[in-house]
């Protein structure tokens, strides 16, 4: 049999469908007997893809070396190829006729098989693509131009893809020998010739040990003969299914290879010819030189192509090709033509692209010169290239996997894309106020260059444009460089995005515009005008208001004014600041969606008039106080931000004014609009105190009869804003942008107490508006944000502690009721639940809270677990004054401290003055306008001593912060910087425990970030985590695997479990003494600042107290001198007239000492006889000296007593003595006094805290130990009932101990030991009995068909030693004996017999039997008592 005939049989049988042998084969190839057949010439195999390569039996494939190399291997086979045959003169692409009518065929002419060469010459698009010409925009190389240009581009994919199949294998060969530096590529378009040629390592010259041919011939001549089908081996080359080269010798009229091997030193040349189904003889000659190399030269068959020539685009775009290799291949020179190309390195190569941009782009612009798109390159170790550059909008790239042009990109190109977007995302965020931008919106702004090196690649499909394989599968894990990052943030891709957002934005925004018409639906709240939206529009006004109450006020006014030209519109809180608000923001807020529709209002439309709008007119109402400030600036920042055009407008914005204060005296009405204006009315007015004032800070203030007077002076109340100037949106902007932050704080502090908004104007400058009254808002939220220096209390906490000292708060009161008392007292005007938080806060002392906490939590006020957020309601928790907080503010300072006024009434004071600068022992936190601030908490003994240290005027020592409870350590890392550690041990090779946590990480927190550790699917570093915390201490235990605590241990475990928080001291913001917001470098500064000020008020102090003593003096000598000269009968006062008694006082020398009401405050300490009040105040009124004596005259008559004498006498000696003794001590003394008294409160105070998860409510310390859950059926000598109910019980007789007469009594259910608290369920409760029973008594029948034991056989009383919660008997006749488990209650013998009205009683010994299944139940327990 010839090797023909066997190729002929093994052709023919592969190419049925269901036959096995179809798969193309992975490693070995056989010949399989002949068959008979009347095709005696060889035919081609055709290919299956290669999903299933096990499957192939071994066989040789296609045709044998021709030995005669005259005698075509396919003559027979030329009817079978019919129109698809080697012939040059058919199967072009010209299109073909109209299908003539379907013939009746057989069904064997139906059914037709073609061999592998067939099928590819026959349907080409499964190996090679289309092979019809297609026009698509590419990246082609302008020769002409000399650089790469993006144009429409003629070609035929199949062509393009047979010559690429060849230059890939070129470079391929750099992968097999990395001595490989060449690579020449010459195009013959007048021939149509195309050779190229590698000096890489030759193709081994030697017989195949299976197949018994060349390998050269094996690997050129034969289809699925390839080096790439061992997946097992990672291969980093473009070939993959063994059709490649192959292909381009089928779709060729002659084909050859020549290559040099120098291990054999022979030069092989072979020649194939029509097709590949010719194939000439192999020349072997010697290769002297030992020279290596292979080069393939072929001339394509152009008609199956459907071309006559190489065109000028296909030229292009294969030259384009031969520039890919000299950027993607390393250190090889490439020629085209025998022309080296410049281009030596990908970077170069990427710039081609960049610079033809640039080129184009000048084009474009007539000539002007562009900048180039930067370029950011970086290479990801030996096999990832990666570049960037920022494209005009759409997503490009240009991409290479293993040399081959992924012209569609992939998953390598993705890969690369992700991490770029994923890094954007979040620098874009902070900066995005137009619509949302996802991944895919930043890529459209990206050009991706990539050259990579991919192991065992896959792609889309033999045309091989987009990569698929899965980046796990890469064989590397390529990361760009956070250096690489930052670069890509500086470039210009974040503006790209950000204007691509906002037009995004401007074009949804626009979808909710609004509409001039008459009628708005869906809007319940708006009261409309009758004429908005109809040709009366201009005329119409919407007012919007400051909530629903202030709505109703404005409904009120519109019973004057009419319906027809004013609507109404309620604001819910605080609008929202647009200018930083991010798109979303702006279109989820309803309250601007509405606006815009009732006004009619256009997004980016210029407004000339108001022509277009439903209203003409927008007035804002809102309360006059700060909030309404800022609620009106807001709703100016609104209109100045998207609607600039309508500020211009005159009239256009109006205020609504209510007055802030008025006064009345009988009918005398006078309204003042500020309250400066106001106290410059108080301190005009000499008799101002005659009039009542009323303060309406809120327009809920007013009444209905209000607002009809507000609307019927319209003009009085209505002030329009002016147009705005120049400087006015600058202004604006300063008040409301973020970028602003530090123009804000130099314009907060040019403010000057005492600024204000004069609203007596015809028109209000919004340059006046900003600066005279939005600056007090912003001043206000500074206050309420950032502490005094001076006692480190916002006002809010200030409200609190004075409202808690003015009520003496000594028991505990509910928290609910002190938000009441405060709000009532300390004219709190912020919300309840606001409050509610600033009092549990100042209770809290969990570790990271307050280190001394000024309220006690008596309570569930929050731990740690949470931060806090875990309290209870304030309607649950209690709350009193800690002891501390009355040493650390001394009530002997109260007197000296500078109190505030509001609504006529005295409120907490400007601050107090605590013995050491509470700011530094609690720390604070806040955001302000402008600005904000950060203490962290400090030790109060170390504050003490450098206090102390400044007394005797040493150098104070640096402080580090501390928090009370806190196990961990606080080291200093830098300037301003300190590093918080958390505490975790190695308890062995698989275990480590954490017992601290950093400040501020809750325990929930952590235990989230274990949780991550361990894996969703429990594949982390962490196998299992124990619990074995309470709400004081922190226990973790922690399970791993000996090697992960290996690798935790070398980078440390407190940085490997995250146990490290940062502290920052650069931002020490508070007010100081004269009110200014400073900024302190460090916690001494405070202490320096805080030291000169307080001993001030120790000399103040010291200076108060010597005043009041010998005030006090001079009382208790007077009153004893006055007592002795009427007891000596040198002074009569009876049946003496009251002025002439008070006239020779005063000639004795007497001290007149008025206000007799504080009299007994200030020394006095018998009850003084006072006329009724009532007159006594008229007559104070009529005569201020009136009450100048009544320290003396109204001295009780007992008074006259010898003893009284002596005891004033005494009294007054003992000031004396107490007034010198504080002479004599220095403000220094005074201080020492009082850090003492702290100091020892404060060690009483961490001794409590240190027991605090030791002592139970008992004070009892104690006993930790894990164990199972006890309930009262578990406690010791307790009675089973014998039904199925729990909650019956039954009845039992006991027999006293000593012998006494029996008595019935019920048996109660087990009580609580000693040390628990006693329960106050019903069932615990113990009903005292209340008559004595008789004391011979029949056995009782229990309700439960039980029958107690008879008096024979008395139950005695287990012996148990008392409980110490028994109850108190009901009375003292009835004796108790009490054990753990039951009581037994028994008559006394000598008790007198029952009254003789009630003799029945003793009679009614007998007991109704209920059986145990009855439905109904004993109506009375207690069925023995009497009523």
């Amino acid at each position: 049999m010839s090797s023909s005939e066997g190729e002929s049989f093994d052709l023919e049988n592969v190419s049925g469908t269901e036959s096995e042998d179809y798969a193309p084969p992975v490693k070995k190839t056989t010949k399989a007997p002949a068959k008979k057949t009347a095709v005696t010439k060889p035919t081609l195999k055709p290919s299956k893809p290669p999903a299933k390569p096990k499957a192939a039996p071994k066989k040789k494939v296609l045709v044998d070396k021709d030995d005669n190399a005259d005698r075509s291997a396919m003559d027979v086979n030329e009817d079978n190829l019919g129109d698809d045959s080697g012939d040059e003169s058919v199967g072009s692409s010209k299109p073909k006729a109209p299908a003539p009518p379907k013939k009746n065929k057989t069904a064997s002419e139906t059914y037709t098989k073609l061999s592998q060469l067939e099928h590819i010459l026959k349907r080409p698009d499964s190996y090679i693509g289309s092979v019809e010409t297609i026009t698509v925009p590419m990246w082609t190389y302008d020769s002409e131009n000399k650089r790469m240009v993006h144009r429409e581009v003629k070609y035929v994919p199949g062509f393009f893809k047979i010559v690429d199949e060849i230059l890939v294998n070129a470079a391929d060969n750099k992968i097999n020998d990395s001595s490989m530096d060449t690579i020449k590529v010459n195009i013959d378009v007048e021939l149509g010739v195309i050779s190229v040629y590698n000096n890489g390592k030759g193709i081994p010259i030697e017989m195949h040990s299976r197949e018994k041919m060349y390998i050269p011939e094996l690997i050129f001549g034969h289809l699925l003969s390839s080096s790439n089908y061992d997946d097992d081996e990672k291969k980093l080359t473009g070939g993959r299914n063994g059709y490649g080269a192959k292909l381009a010798n089928i779709y060729s009229h002659e084909f050859t290879v020549d290559t040099a091997d120098k291990n054999t030193s022979q030069k092989y040349k072979q020649t194939w010819t029509s097709n590949m189904s010719k194939v000439g003889t192999a020349k072997i000659t010697k290769n002297g030189k030992g020279e290596e190399y292979t080069k393939v030269t072929f001339r394509p068959d152009l008609k199956r192509f459907g071309m006559e020539t190489i065109d000028e685009d296909t030229l292009s775009l294969l030259k384009r090709r031969v520039y890919d290799l000299a950027g993607t291949v390393k250190d090889v020179k490439v020629f085209l033509n025998d022309e080296r190309l410049k281009i030596k390195n990908f970077k170069q190569y990427v710039e081609m692209y960049l610079n033809s941009a640039a080129a184009e782009a000048a084009e474009s612009s007539g000539g002007a010169a562009q900048g180039k798109p930067a370029v950011i390159y970086e290479q990801i170790g030996p096999r990832w290239e990666v570049a960037f550059a920022v494209s005009d909008g759409t997503f490009q790239q240009v991409s290479f996997a293993n040399s081959i042009a992924t012209t569609k990109g992939g998953t390598h190109v993705n890969h690369m894309a992700d991490q770029i977007a994923k890094n954007l995302i979040a620098a874009i965020g902070k900066k995005n106020k137009g619509a949302t931008v996802k991944p895919a919106q930043i890529k459209n702004h990206m050009w991706i260059f990539v050259n990579a090196l991919i192991e065992n690649p896959t792609f889309d499909s033999q045309t091989k444009e987009t990569l698929t394989l899965t980046a796990s599968k890469f064989g590397t894990k390529p990361a760009l460089s956070e250096e690489f990052m930052k670069k890509v943030q500086k470039s210009t891709i974040i503006d790209h995005v950000l204007n691509w957002a906002k037009f995004k934005a401007d074009q949804q925004i626009k979808k909710t515009d609004g509409s001039k018409r008459n009628r708005l639906t869906g809007m319940t709240k708006l009261a409309d005008a009758n004429n908005a939206g109809t040709k009366h529009a201009e005329r119409c006004t919407l007012i919007l208001t400051e909530g629903d109450s202030a709505k109703a006020l404005a409904v009120a006014g519109l019973g004057v004014v009419g319906r027809d030209n004013f609507g109404v519109f309620p604001l819910r809180g605080k609008l929202l600041n647009v200018r930083e608000a991010k798109h979303d923001q702006i279109m989820k807020n309803e309250e601007i969606q509405n606006i815009k529709k009732i006004m009619g209002l256009q997004h980016n439309k210029e407004y000339n008039n108001v022509g277009s709008l439903r209203y003409g007119r927008l007035m804002i109402m809102t309360d006059q106080d700060h909030d309404g400030s800022h609620i009106k600036g807001l709703l100016i920042n609104f209109l100045d931000h998207f609607y600039p055009s309508l500020l211009k407008l005159p009239n256009f914005l109006v205020e609504f004014v209510t007055p802030i204060v008025r006064v009345t005296k009988g009918k005398q009405r006078i309204d003042f609009f500020t309250i400066p204006e106001y106290e410059q009315w108080l301190e005009d007015t000499p008799d101002a105190h005659k009039w009542d004032s009323k303060y309406y800070k809120g327009l809920g203030t007013s009444k209905d009869s209000d607002a009809r007077y507000y609307f019927s002076n319209m003009a009085k109340h209505m002030i329009p804003f002016a147009t705005t100037q120049d400087g006015d949106r600058a202004l604006i902007d300063l008040a409301f942008s973020k970028k602003k932050a530090d123009e804000r704080k130099e314009w907060l502090r040019q403010f000057k107490p005492g600024t204000y908004l004069d609203h007596n104007m015809d028109e209000i400058p919004y340059s006046d508006f900003i600066n005279r009254e939005l600056i007090l808002f912003s001043m206000a939220d500074n206050v309420r944000s950032i502490p005094s220096v001076a006692d480190g209390l916002k006002p809010g906490q200030r409200k609190v502690v004075w409202g808690c000292f003015k009520r003496k708060l000594k028991k505990e009161v509910k928290v609910a009721q002190l938000v009441g008392y405060i709000s009532e007292v300390a004219a709190y005007h912020h919300g309840e639940a606001s409050l509610t938080m600033t009092i549990v806060n100042l209770a809290q002392d969990y570790v990271g809270s307050n280190n001394l906490n000024l309220l006690l939590p008596n309570g569930q006020y929050g731990t740690r677990d949470q931060g806090g957020k875990d309290h209870a309601s304030a309607r649950y928790i209690f709350t009193e004054l800690s002891a501390l907080s009355r040493v650390i503010f001394n009530p002997a300072d109260a007197p000296l401290l500078t109190y505030l006024k509001e609504d006529n009434d005295w409120i907490e004071p400007e601050y107090y003055m605590p013995v050491i600068p509470l700011v530094l022992v609690n720390g604070a936190e806040g955001i302000g306008t402008g600005w904000s601030t950060t203490i962290p908490c400090y030790n109060p003994i170390d504050i003490v001593d450098n206090l102390r240290r400044l007394m005797a005027g040493e150098e104070m020592v640096p402080m580090l912060p501390w928090w009370r409870g806190f196990k961990g350590t606080i080291k200093k890392v830098g300037d301003h910087k300190y590093d918080v550690t958390g505490v975790i041990r190695k308890i062995n090779d698989t275990t480590v425990e954490v017992t601290e946590l950093p400040i501020h990480k809750w325990t929930q927190t952590y235990k989230a970030e274990l949780e991550a550790m361990i894996g969703e699917k429990g594949d982390g570093v962490i196998k299992d985590y124990k619990e074995h915390h309470d709400n004081v201490n922190i226990h973790f235990v922690i399970s791993m695997a000996a090697k992960d605590l290996e690798k935790a241990e070398e980078q440390g475990l407190t940085e490997f479990f995250k146990l490290t928080s940062k502290i920052n001291t650069s931002n020490m913001m508070a007010f100081n003494f004269e009110g200014k917001i400073q900024k302190y470098a460090s916690p001494e500064e405070i202490i320096e600042e805080f030291y000169p000020q307080r001993l001030a008020y120790y000399q103040k102090r010291k200076e108060y107290l010597a005043n009041e003593l010998q005030t006090q003096f001079e009382r208790l000598s007077n009153q004893a001198r006055f007592v002795k000269m009427i007891v000596d009968k040198q002074l009569v006062v009876s049946n003496r007239k009251k002025n002439d008694l008070m006239a020779e006082l005063r000639r004795l020398k007497f001290r007149p000492f008025p206000k007799v009401a504080k009299a007994k405050a200030a020394g006095e300490t018998e009850d003084v006889q006072l006329e009724d009040e009532e007159d006594e105040a008229e007559e104070s009124v009529k005569d201020a000296g009136a009450t100048d004596y009544d320290y003396l005259l109204g001295m009780a008559i007992w008074s006259l007593t010898k003893e009284k004498i002596d005891k004033l006498l005494q009294q007054a000696a003992d000031k004396d003595t107490e007034l010198l003794a504080l002479l004599e001590r220095s403000p220094n003394d005074l201080w020492n006094e009082d850090l003492d008294s702290f100091l020892k409160e404060w060690e009483k105070s961490c001794q409590e805290f240190d027991n605090k998860s030791l002592l139970d409510a008992n004070g009892k310390k104690i006993k930790k130990k894990q164990t199972t859950l006890e309930h009262r059926k578990s406690l010791p000598g307790r009675k089973k009932a014998k039904t199925d109910s729990d909650s019956e019980f039954e009845m039992v007789p006991a027999t006293q101990a000593k012998g006494k007469a029996k008595a019935k009594a019920k048996e109660e259910p087990p009580k609580r030991k000693s040390l628990k608290v006693e329960d106050d369920s019903d069932e615990d409760y113990i009903k005292p009995a209340a008559k004595k029973m008789k004391t011979n008594q029949a056995p009782v029948t229990d309700f439960f068909d039980k029958k107690p034991p008879g008096p024979s056989e008395p139950k005695k009383p287990v012996a148990r030693k008392p409980s110490s919660s028994k109850p108190v008997p009901a009375k003292k006749a009835a004796a108790k004996k009490e054990s753990d488990d039951e009581i037994v209650i028994a008559s006394d013998s000598d008790a007198p017999p029952a009254p003789p009205k009630r003799p029945a009683r003793a009679k009614t010994k007998k007991y109704i039997e209920i059986e145990s299944d009855s439905v109904s139940e004993p109506e009375d327990v207690s069925m023995f008592e009497e009523d």
